[in-house]
């Protein structure tokens, strides 16, 4: 393995390369080198061989012409200091042996019989050359000399030569190689480890340490930009993805929320029309009862405070929406004035005993003996503390206890509402302030509400700047409201006693204007049987007609009235000299703040929501006479 990976790296190719490019010029020279060796020795020998066939031949010209083979004998024996020169022959033109000379080693036999053509030849490892012998420009015989031709050897020792050549620049290649490479390699095998430790930790601020230069440098360079490009997008990459989990975790989150309104939408609808059937009920029954038993005095009795109580209840219901609904669109606003804590304490005991003593409970208010005194709206305080009385009241079996006490704490006031009821499930404590949300969802459940209460108590209690905290045990074990507010220190100036109305009744001029025959006909006798005189009117122009004749001190107006609307019907009023005193009260089913500023705008001086009782017409009577 070690060896594989070895034979793969850069440095051994590099390497390997080297000392293949070396080895092919090596082979190349060598061989070249070779030829040209082996031709320069042949021609050597040719040239050598040629010269001494020269000499001979022009020792032994006047041998031949003077027939001396004795002379021509001896000038071919000279040839022994020529160890190389085997044999040598002299032929006459005839081509006959004319002398010879043979070393021991040589054969005579082996000369031939007739002379070959000029020039010289390689025989049998053996080369030969034959050269004229001229007189006078005659040729007058041929010499013959044959020599030892040892190629082979020439060859052999050449070759050991040259290989040793060869093997010494081989390795003289691999060692300024194996230094030379490490300029190359030492980048690149750095580039390798960080390319390499990128791969296994995805770190991409890593980068290449070692410097080169040229082609390697840039490479090192441009790998180090790529990792920190890399690095710029896996980042950006990271960061949308975590971008897109918080988005689909919020999204979700919405989701969740969105199916859980719409769940707790359809529940309301379904507990709205259940809670206004169930008031309808007793009144069509109580109507009933009215009509067949008319002489009946005790049974109308029975049936009217029944009614009247129905009737609270779905006043209470409507008005719980209505106030939600102002809230959560900021355009429910308190007074802040200061109030004593007493006052607030009893109006809310007004509101909520009848119910209480109904339920059979007992109710036990402790409350210090000095007074305390808050700076807010006394009214809605109050509706906050019946609405939690009346909770506690509704949530508790018959004959139960319920304690409302109050205490000051560090400046801050604590009032607590308890009760030994049915108590709150421990995963509801936190949702039991929500919109729609009930502590019993069951069908056989024996009380009645919307689900707003609670959570008009706590948006009440945070307008005053203070907060409202559910407990309980669990099921069964009862449940404690605390609400905490802000604290006086004492009272700026001691507030004057509520004086009892004993202003003498008046009687009015009264106009009635509205398009419900059955609301206005009711209200116009009620007003009747207490002596004011009272004009009903059932549109806007005949409206407008009868006021100018009969020039009402008090005008209950219908918005919707045919013809001539409210707002319209009022400022033609309010042009009228005879009624600039009148009084213009608005009675209306639209009871929004919007609705209130418009009405005002139009000039009427009091907005009352339907449905209206005697008790406010004779209110709003009471103060028309002051």
């Amino acid at each position: 393995m070690m060896l594989a990976q070895a034979s793969g790296s850069v440095r051994f190719k590099l390497i390997l390369t080297a000392l293949a490019t070396t080895f092919a010029a090596l082979v190349v020279t060598t061989v070249s080198m070779l030829v040209y060796d082996l031709k320069s020795f042949q021609q050597g020998w040719v040239d050598d061989l040629t010269t001494q066939a020269q000499l001979v031949a022009t020792i032994s010209a006047p041998a031949i012409s003077f027939h001396d083979p004795r002379t021509a004998q001896q000038n071919l024996g000279l040839l022994r200091v020529r160890p190389q020169i085997l044999a040598g022959a002299i032929y006459t033109s005839q081509g006959e042996l004319f002398a010879s000379y043979a070393q021991a080693s040589f054969d005579l036999a082996q000369l031939p019989r007739r002379p070959g053509p000029l020039g010289h030849a390689i025989e049998g490892g053996q080369m030969v050359v034959s050269h004229p012998i001229v007189e006078a420009g005659e040729r007058i015989g041929t010499v013959y000399l044959a020599a030892s031709y040892r190629l082979l050897d020439r060859l052999q020792s050449y070759a050991l030569i040259l290989l040793g050549v060869m093997l010494g620049s081989l390795l003289l290649a691999a060692i300024v190689a194996n230094l030379l490479q490490a300029g190359i390699t030492r980048p690149l095998l750095a580039v390798t480890d960080v390319a390499r430790a990128v791969m296994l930790r995805r770190d991409y601020s890593l980068r290449v340490g070692e410097r080169a230069t040229g082609e390697i440098g840039t490479l090192v360079d441009a790998f180090n930009d790529m990792l920190a490009e890399i690095a710029r997008r896996s980042n950006a990459l990271q960061q949308a993805n975590r971008t897109l989990e918080h988005e689909m975790t919020v999204r979700q989150g919405a989701e969740r929320a969105l199916l859980l309104a719409d769940r707790r939408k359809d529940e309301f609808l379904a507990t709205l029309a259940h809670e206004l059937r169930n008031p309808l009920a007793p009144i069509r029954t109580g109507l009933d009862i009215m009509r067949i038993n008319a002489n009946d005095q005790a049974a109308c009795e029975r049936a009217r405070t029944i009614m009247e109580r129905q009737l609270k209840q779905m006043v209470r219901l409507v008005d719980d929406l209505l106030d939600v609904s102002r809230i959560n669109t900021g355009k429910l606003t308190i007074r802040r004035e200061q109030i004593r804590l007493q006052d607030v304490v009893n109006d809310a005991l007004e509101l909520a005993r009848p119910f209480i003593v109904a339920q059979g409970h007992r109710l036990d208010v402790q409350l210090p003996p000095a007074p305390l005194y808050l700076v807010g709206d006394a009214t809605r305080l109050a509706q906050v503390l019946s609405n939690l009385l009346h909770n506690a009241a509704k949530y508790t079996a018959r004959g139960g206890t319920i304690v409302l006490a109050a205490q000051a704490e560090a400046g801050r006031l604590l009032l607590c509402v308890r009760d030994n009821g049915i108590g709150i499930a421990p995963a509801l404590l936190d949702e039991i302030f929500e919109m729609f949300i009930q502590a019993d969802t069951s069908l056989e459940r024996t009380t009645a509400g919307l689900g707003v209460g609670l959570s008009l108590a706590r948006k009440l209690v945070e307008l005053h700047g203070g907060s409202i905290r559910a407990e309980s045990a669990g099921i069964g074990q009862g449940s404690t409201f605390t609400v905490t507010l802000p604290l006086l220190a004492g009272p700026a100036t001691e507030p004057a006693q509520r004086a009892e109305a004993t202003a003498q009744a008046h009687l009015y001029r009264i106009l009635l204007a509205d398009d419900n025959e059955d609301f206005v006909n009711g209200i116009g006798g009620l007003l009747r049987s207490l002596g004011h005189q009272v004009r009903i009117c059932h549109d806007g122009v005949q409206a407008l007609a009868a006021a100018e004749a009969f020039a009402p001190d008090v005008a209950f107006l219908d918005i919707g009235l045919p013809q001539l609307n409210g707002y319209e019907l009022a400022r033609a009023l309010k042009r009228l000299p005879a009624l600039r005193h009148t009084v213009l009260v608005a009675v209306t089913g639209w009871g929004q703040q919007k609705d209130r500023e418009r009405a005002f705008e139009a000039g009427f001086h009091h907005h009352l929501v339907k449905p209206v009782s005697i008790d406010q017409l004779q209110e709003i009577l009471a103060g028309a006479h002051s």
